[in-house]
């Protein structure tokens, strides 16, 4: 869930006037301002920029991450083959070469990818990036799933076919590695796809490219010592606390137009109370929230209320989808009539005020979000006022041979206090129909790698409903899709298809959408991969999630991108502060 295409939508009129600075003064800026133009934008050089989150990322390894704000914050260690170019909303979803040259060198066929380095590129240990250094990166992201489970399952699908034996770096010592991925100099990288990809300019651009030197890889341990390919490299990285970044000197502009190396030091802090985040970012005293979910429910409602403070906030619409997926491998939700009660059941209105109001996110009625190419307006599971249907609901539940409705287990990330709000509304709307919901809450940093993005754990501890955000890897359709619906994306370990899907017409449509070069018959596929996945009933839409985030007056070159679902974009945030 790392990049998504949207106009960031303003849902509140702004106040105030711009202007902006080039020497390092400050803006004076009105509410959404970030979303529509670079606040700030300076290039004034100095202070410590100071990040704080609630609880932990998954990690901060490039290879072992699935997070959007890591894929986002790591760009400023770790260079991939592309990258978004930091822009305001939409703007935000250009493409551009990062580590290549320029974008990727196609076979008329369709089925191999050529990319060239940039020349002078060096590791903040001075030693050269290869490109024999990317293919290991995408060798020990993708096929060692006992070491690294977290992240996306593309290449693993795409090149798979042309290595069927290949288990991984760690296990297979020999010298050629993933036989589909070629290197024939340090400077050029080959991949040979098992079937045509229209996409894989935007797939190189996830941190799983970002090259890894084979010698320095411990595996698991890897995380803290990670070299840098980017502006900055680790000074201090403390488990469950934080890290300390400082410029990496061997960095060198000239091998980079996008990154600037403002500040003298960035500081994460992790683990961190929301309240705590959201006073210290009034106070000046952070920079940014890194999650960028936006404050919680008490300062959001401080904001709206002071005309001053509201003029610092920024409501973006990111593109997210809040959702809660049915289980297909616990009864009865292996019953589809099962999963239509709960289709119907769901009082809609409920579960968005839970999570803040409309200005948190419109209400959903299909797994496209609006903004998402191939978006068309579906709403299979209605009911009046969008407040549940009770009595469809128990229709259903009669059909699946439940009338008097069931039990269940419903898990909710426990450091996010708006999804376990909504899991809460959630199984109050249940309930009245004889759905017996039960809450279980797991951390964040171990959701996907250890809990709900378990088959094995969901499925022995009965757990039928997750409750789940999601956003593009990058701004089409199959960006938004594949990873949530296809079964052959289900893993053992960090799986995001939480719902176990693995319906035939489904993964077809996939196919053929990914292979096709046609733009409108992708986008056709898309919305028969939507529809489909309704019918199914294994995604339960709830909110077309937008953020809410504060903007503290001391930052500068403040963006909030569609590429990283409406968060601000991390690459070149300074301060005026020093």
């Amino acid at each position: 869930m790392a990049a998504v295409t949207a106009t960031a939508a303003l849902v509140v009129s702004g106040c105030g006037s711009s202007k902006s600075s080039g020497g390092g003064g400050t803006t004076v800026a009105g509410q959404n301002a970030a979303t529509t133009q670079m606040v700030n934008a300076s290039s004034q050089k100095g202070g410590t920029v100071t990040y704080e989150m609630k609880g932990t990322p998954d990690s901060l390894d490039p290879g072992n991450t699935y997070y959007a704000y890591i894929w986002n914050f790591s760009r400023l260690y770790a260079r991939a083959l592309t990258t978004f170019q930091p822009g305001p909303g939409s703007a935000g979803d250009k493409l551009v070469p990062d580590l290549a040259t320029g974008m990727g060198q196609v076979s008329d066929n369709g089925l191999t990818w050529t990319y060239h380095l940039r020349a002078g590129l060096k590791y903040s240990d001075g030693t050269p990036i290869t490109s024999k250094d990317v293919k290991y990166a995408v060798e020990r992201s993708n096929f060692a799933p006992t070491v690294n489970s977290n992240g996306p399952t593309y290449f693993q699908e795409l090149l798979v076919d042309n290595t069927p034996s290949y288990q991984g770096p760690y296990t297979d010592k020999s010298p050629d590695g993933l036989k589909s991925i070629q290197t024939p100099d340090d400077t050029t990288i080959v991949f040979h796809l098992n079937q045509p990809f229209a996409d894989f300019d935007y797939l190189v651009s996830a941190p799983q490219t970002a090259p890894v030197p084979q010698a320095k890889d411990d595996g698991a341990g890897y995380v803290k010592h990670i070299v840098s390919s980017g502006s900055y490299m680790f000074q201090s990285y403390d488990d469950g606390k934080g890290a300390t970044l400082v410029p990496n000197p061997n960095w060198d502009p000239s091998t980079d137009p996008l990154r600037k190396q403002l500040a003298d030091k960035i500081v994460l802090k992790m683990n961190i109370d929301q309240n705590t985040i959201d006073q210290d970012l009034i106070a000046g005293n952070a920079n940014v929230d890194l999650v960028g979910g936006g404050v919680d429910p008490q300062t959001q409602a401080k904001l709206l209320l002071d005309s001053k403070l509201k003029a610092q906030t920024d409501n973006a619409f990111g593109g997210r989808l809040a959702y809660m997926a049915l289980n297909t491998k616990v009864a009865p939700l292996d019953n589809v009539d099962c999963r239509k009660a709960v289709e119907y059941a769901l009082d809609k209105v409920s579960v968005q005020t839970s999570e803040g109001g409309p200005i948190r996110g419109s209400i959903a009625t299909s797994v496209l979000p609006p903004d998402i190419p191939g978006y068309q307006s579906i709403n299979p599971y209605a009911s009046p006022n969008n407040n549940g249907d009770d009595a469809k609901a128990k229709q259903e539940l009669a059909a699946c041979g439940h009338p008097d409705g069931f039990s269940t287990t419903i898990t909710a990330r426990s450091e996010r206090d708006t999804e376990v709000a909504a899991a809460t509304s959630i199984k109050a709307a249940l309930g009245k129909v004889g759905i017996n919901v039960t809450i279980q809450q797991y951390p964040q940093g171990k959701y996907f790698s250890d809990y709900a993005g378990v088959p094995d754990f969901t499925d022995k501890n009965g757990i039928g409903m997750i409750m789940m955000q999601w956003a593009a890897d990058w701004p089409t359709g199959y960006g938004f899709l594949q990873q949530i619906v296809d079964g052959r994306s289900i893993k053992a370990s960090g799986n995001s298809n939480l719902s176990q899907l693995n319906d035939p017409a489904v993964n077809k449509l996939i196919d053929d959408a990914g292979s096709n070069t046609d733009q409108s018959a992708r986008e056709k596929d898309y919305a028969a991969i939507d529809a489909q996945v309704m019918n199914d009933a294994v995604i339960v839409p709830l909110t077309d999630y937008k953020v809410f985030n504060f903007r503290p007056s001391n930052d500068t070159n403040l963006v909030a991108t569609s590429a990283y679902d409406g968060e601000y974009d991390y690459l070149n945030i300074g301060t005026t502060s020093k």
